[in-house]
C-alpha cells in the first residue's frame, strides 16, 4: 500500500456531512437505518475469529458502594458503540461538540473519546450477598449512576435521539422511571445535582423555544481576530473546534442556555429557578438553599475555548429565583478573558470554589498573588478567601500558601481540613493540617515529597459522605484512614492504613497480597471493622469481597500480613476463559545509565520457555524532575488480564513488552533537550532484557504508542535500528505546531527552536525508512494530535520513499469508539506486525544492528 492513502468508511460526501459546520443549520440526529449501518459496517475489515470473540465479549462491571455503604452497584459499560452512533452529526462550539438533536455531549471534553453507554446495573446487598437487577429501558443509553446520600434512590442521565432524559431508580427494589417532561442541556457539563435534601435534584435544562438560529448563506461576515501587543500563550487552542464567527456565536448561544429548575425526585414536579442564561458550573450549598452559578458572558474569543471566556461568578438564593425572579444575593466576581495565562499558570481572580460542608452556607475560594505565573518569583503564590452568609460582609482571608494553591479537603470535624499547595517548577507538593478557625492560622504539615513519589505516597484520605451530600475526610478523634495504590518494588500493592494526626504514625490494617490485586471500596457498614474489597488475579475475575480487620502477623518469609476472614460478595464468571492461558510477570532491569526500569511481560497461550518470539514494545514516556523517583515500579502483574488494542496480539502468538518504563528526566524546565536520546536509551535496556530472558528473538521486535507514544515510536525508528517496524495511533510528529509547549515543554519554539525540532518525527522523515503504520481518528479534537499531524508525516515519508500506511479512522476523537474502527486497528496493526516483523527477512545486515545493540 505503499503511496496510497487510505481513508476507512463512507464516501467523501457522506464525510462531509459527518459533522456540521458551526454556521450551518443542523438537522435533528435521528437513528441511522439498519441497511444503512450495514453498509458502513461492511466498510471495515475484522481480525480472525479468534480475536473478534474475545474483543465482542462484555467486560466485567466496576463497583460502586453506597453513600450508606449497605449496598454496591455494579455497574457495566458499553465495551464499544457502533459505527452509527460514533457518526451522529454534531457541531463544534468553542471546545464543546454537541448532537443538536438532543443537546448531549458528543464527545469528552478536550476529545478523548464518546461517553459510553451503561449496559446494565446490578444492586448487591452487602449483608446478604442478594443480588437484584436494575431494569432499564429497552434501547437505553443510560450514562453512569449517581447515589443520592441516603443510599435509597440514584439518579442517571438516558441518552436518547431526541432528548437527554432523567431517570431515577429504587436502591432496593431496582425499579427505574423517568421524570416526564425533564430535558437536560449537556452543553457544559454539570447538569444534574443531588440536593441536601436527598429529595430534589438541581438541573440545567434545555431551553423551550422555536428552533436554532438559521443564518443565510454569506451572514456571517468576516472572521476578525486582533493582538494590540500583550504576550499570550494560547495558540494550542487553536485546533480545538473554536468559534469562527458571528453565526457560530448565534449557535453557542443557543445551545448553551440553559433553565436552572428544581425536579421532585418523587412527584417529579418542575420548579424554575431564575432566567435562562449560558450556566457552566453550579455548586449548592450545604443549606440547600445557597449556590455558586458561574455564567459565561461575551464578549467571546476565536482563539480560546469557552472555559476561557469572560464569567460572572454570583451567589445565588434559590429560595427567591421562582418565577423568573433575580437570585442574586451577592457578586463574587466577574472574571475577564483569560486568552493570555501563562503556561503552566492560572487565571487571575477568584477560583477553586468549595462550601464549608459542616457550616450552611460558608464559600472558600482561591486567588492567585503572583498574576497567575509559575515563573514569576513570589514569597506567596496563592491566597484562600472565605465569606459566610448573609453575604453582606467583606471577605476574610483565610490563610496563604507559598506555592500554587493545590486544594483543601474538609474533615468532617468542624475546621479542621488538610491543605495542599504544588511547586510546578520542581514537581513537589506539600500537606498541612489546618483549623480554618483558628485565629492563629495554624497548620501542621503532615506531608512533603515530589509528586513523582510512588513508594512513600502515603494514600488519600478516605471520606465518606454527609447526610447533606458533602464528602468528608472520615475522622475519628485524631485518627483518619488513607488509601492508596501501593506501589512498591513488587508492583502496585494497594492499601488502607489507619493514620494518627497527632503523632503522623501510621498503622497498616490491609495490603493486598503480592499474587492478587485488592482495592479498598469502602468499609462494609457503619464500624471500621469490616473492609468491602475488589479483588482480582491475573486468573481471577474481579469479585467483591467482605473482609474482617485483623492483627498484623509475620509470615514465616517476613511478609506482614493481616489476619482476617474474607468471604466472597459477588461471584461474576469469566466471560473470557481462553484469555486466562496467557502469562504475564513483571521484569525490573536498568537503563544504561544506571536508572532502574520495568514493564510487564505477556506471552501468549501455549508459550513454551526459551522459545523466541515476534514482539511489541508498547509504552508512553513520562518526565520526572528526579532520576530516583523516575524508576519506581507501578502496576501489577496481578490485574485481571484484559485484551485491547494491541494486546490482541497475543493471540496470535506475539509477545508482548508492556507498560515499558520510558522515563525523560531532567529539570522540568528542560528535560527535553536529551529528549530523544533518552528514548533510545530506555527502548534498548527494554528490548535487550526481553532478549536476554529467552523470550524475544532481536530480530522481530516492533514498537507501538499512542498519542506522545505516537511520537515515541515514530522517533524511535527515526533514531535507532532496535525495531522492524512500527505502529503509531494519533501521534504529534511536527511540534512546530504547537508552538507555545508540548506535552511538559514550557519552552516556546522561539526559545527552544532545536528541541521543537529535535523531537519532530516529520524533520527526519527523509532518515525514517523502517515501516511505520500511522492511524489517527478523523475528528480528533486533542489540541496538539489533529488529523493533519499524521496526514503530513505520511505525505513526509512518502516523499522521501520510506515505508509507511496512513489509515484515517472516519467520526473517531482521539480515543477510538466503534467496534467497527476497533476491530480494524487490530486488522491494521495485526497486518502490518506480520508483514514487516513475525514473517520479515532476516535484516540485510544483521551483524551491524547486533553491534548498534
Amino acid at each position: 500500500m505503499q503511496g496510497k492513502i487510505l481513508f476507512l468508511g463512507l464516501a467523501s460526501s457522506a464525510l462531509a456531512a459527518m459533522a456540521p459546520a458551526a454556521g450551518a443549520a443542523p438537522a435533528a440526529a435521528k437513528p441511522v437505518s439498519t441497511s444503512a449501518t450495514a453498509a458502513a459496517a461492511s466498510a471495515y475489515n475484522q481480525p480472525p475469529k479468534e480475536i473478534l470473540d474475545v474483543m465482542r465479549a462484555p467486560s466485567p462491571p466496576s463497583p460502586s458502594l453506597s453513600p450508606t455503604r449497605d449496598k454496591l452497584m455494579l455497574v457495566t459499560m458499553e465495551e464499544y458503540p457502533s459505527i452509527a452512533k460514533v457518526a451522529t452529526p454534531f457541531l463544534r462550539l468553542a471546545g464543546v461538540r454537541i448532537e443538536p438533536g438532543n443537546h448531549s455531549q458528543h464527545d469528552t471534553p478536550g476529545g478523548y473519546g464518546i461517553p459510553p453507554c451503561v449496559s446494565a446495573i446490578d444492586m448487591v446487598q452487602v449483608a446478604d450477598g442478594k443480588q437484584t437487577a436494575v431494569k432499564l429501558p429497552p434501547s437505553a443509553c443510560p450514562r453512569r449512576p449517581v447515589w443520592s446520600a441516603d443510599g435509597q434512590r440514584f439518579a442517571f442521565e438516558n441518552i436518547t435521539a431526541e432528548a437527554v432524559e432523567l431517570w431515577i431508580g429504587d436502591a432496593k427494589t431496582g425499579t427505574v422511571r423517568r421524570l416526564p417532561g425533564v430535558r437536560l442541556n449537556q452543553m457544559f457539563g454539570d447538569q444534574v445535582h443531588w440536593m441536601p435534601d436527598q429529595k430534589t435534584l438541581l438541573v440545567k435544562q434545555v431551553v423551550a423555544r422555536t428552533g436554532p438560529p438559521v443564518a443565510p448563506p454569506g451572514s456571517a461576515g468576516p472572521g476578525i481576530q486582533e493582538s494590540i501587543g500583550a504576550t499570550g500563550q494560547s495558540s494550542t487552542y487553536e485546533n480545538r473546534d473554536t468559534l469562527r464567527n458571528r453565526d457560530d456565536e448565534a449557535l453557542f448561544n443557543y445551545y448553551g442556555s440553559s433553565q436552572l429548575a428544581l425536579v421532585d425526585a418523587a412527584s417529579g414536579k418542575i420548579t424554575p429557578v431564575g432566567k435562562p442564561g449560558l450556566y457552566e458550573e453550579l455548586d449548592v450549598a450545604p443549606d440547600g438553599r445557597h449556590a455558586v452559578v458561574t455564567e459565561i458572558r461575551p464578549p467571546y474569543s476565536y482563539v480560546t475555548t469557552f472555559d476561557r471566556f469572560p464569567k460572572q461568578v454570583d451567589i445565588w438564593d434559590l429560595s427567591k429565583g421562582t418565577g423568573g425572579a433575580n437570585p442574586v444575593v451577592r457578586q463574587i466576581a466577574a472574571l475577564p478573558l483569560a486568552d493570555r495565562v501563562p503556561n503552566r499558570g492560572v487565571p487571575v481572580g477568584p477560583r477553586d470554589f468549595t462550601w464549608r460542608p459542616t457550616e450552611a452556607a460558608t464559600l472558600v475560594w482561591a486567588e492567585a498573588l503572583d498574576g497567575g505565573d509559575p515563573n514569576v518569583q513570589a514569597a506567596e503564590r496563592d491566597k484562600l478567601m472565605m465569606l459566610k452568609a448573609p453575604f453582606t460582609a467583606a471577605p476574610l482571608e483565610l490563610t496563604r500558601t507559598q506555592q500554587r494553591y493545590a486544594g483543601l479537603i474538609w474533615s468532617e470535624q468542624p475546621g479542621v481540613a488538610l491543605l495542599s499547595d504544588y511547586d510546578v517548577n520542581r514537581k513537589w507538593r506539600r500537606t498541612w493540617q489546618i483549623n480554618i478557625d483558628d485565629a492563629n492560622n495554624s497548620r501542621r504539615l503532615l506531608w512533603d515529597m515530589s509528586s513523582d513519589e510512588k513508594y512513600a505516597n502515603p494514600g488519600t484520605p478516605v471520606r465518606r459522605q454527609l447526610a447533606n451530600g458533602f464528602q468528608v475526610i472520615r475522622q475519628e478523634g485524631d485518627i483518619i484512614y488513607l488509601s492508596g495504590i501501593g506501589s512498591s518494588p513488587d508492583g502496585d500493592r494497594p492499601f488502607l492504613d489507619k493514620f494518627d494526626l497527632t503523632t503522623q504514625q501510621a498503622e497498616r490494617l490491609f495490603r493486598s497480597s503480592k499474587t492478587s490485586y485488592e482495592q479498598f471500596l469502602g468499609f462494609a457498614g457503619k464500624d471500621t471493622g469490616r473492609l468491602l474489597t475488589w479483588h482480582q488475579s491475573a486468573a481471577d475475575t474481579p469479585n467483591a469481597f467482605v473482609r474482617s480487620v485483623g492483627a498484623k502477623v509475620t509470615a514465616m518469609t517476613g511478609e506482614p500480613s493481616y489476619a482476617s476472614s474474607s468471604v466472597a460478595l459477588t461471584h461474576l464468571v469469566d466471560p473470557v476463559p481462553q484469555v486466562r492461558e496467557i502469562k504475564k510477570r513483571l521484569v525490573k532491569y536498568k537503563r544504561a545509565d544506571g536508572i532502574d526500569l520495568s514493564f510487564t511481560l505477556y506471552t501468549p497461550p501455549g508459550y513454551k520457555e526459551g522459545t523466541r518470539l515476534p514482539t511489541i514494545l508498547n509504552a508512553y514516556p513520562a518526565d520526572y524532575a528526579d532520576a530516583t523517583r523516575a524508576g519506581q515500579t507501578t502496576g501489577s502483574q496481578a490485574t485481571f488480564t484484559r485484551l485491547r488494542q494491541y494486546r490482541l496480539l497475543l493471540l496470535s502468538g506475539y509477545a508482548i513488552i508492556d507498560s515499558a518504563a520510558f522515563p525523560i528526566v531532567g529539570d522540568p524546565r528542560k528535560a527535553y533537550d536529551t529528549y530523544t536520546e533518552q528514548l533510545v536509551a530506555n527502548a534498548k535496556a527494554a528490548v535487550d532484557e526481553a532478549v536476554r530472558l529467552g523470550v524475544t528473538d532481536p530480530d522481530r521486535v516492533g514498537v507501538t504508542g499512542h498519542s506522545h507514544g505516537a511520537l515515541m515510536t515514530a522517533n524511535l525508528l527515526a533514531h535507532s535500528t532496535l525495531f522492524r517496524a512500527g505502529a503509531a495511533t494519533s501521534g504529534s510528529y511536527n511540534k512546530s505546531l504547537t508552538p507555545f509547549g508540548f506535552q511538559n515543554e514550557r519552552r516556546s519554539v522561539w526559545e527552544a527552536p532545536d528541541v521543537y525540532t529535535k523531537a519532530s518525527t516529520f524533520f527526519y522523515a527523509d532518515k525514517l525508512k523502517t515501516p511505520l503504520l500511522l492511524v489517527h481518528g478523523g475528528d480528533d479534537a486533542n489540541p496538539g494530535t489533529t488529523p493533519l499531524q499524521s496526514t503530513k508525516l505520511y505525505e513526509a515519508i512518502r516523499g522521501n520513499g520510506g515505508v509507511t500506511r496512513l489509515v484515517m479512522l472516519p467520526y473517531e476523537p482521539h480515543w477510538y469508539a466503534a467496534r467497527e474502527s476497533n476491530e480494524q486497528l487490530v486488522y491494521e496493526m495485526l497486518r502490518w506486525f506480520d508483514k514487516y516483523v513475525k514473517d520479515a527477512p532476516a535484516p540485510v545486515s544483521a551483524s551491524k544492528q547486533t553491534a548498534s545493540r
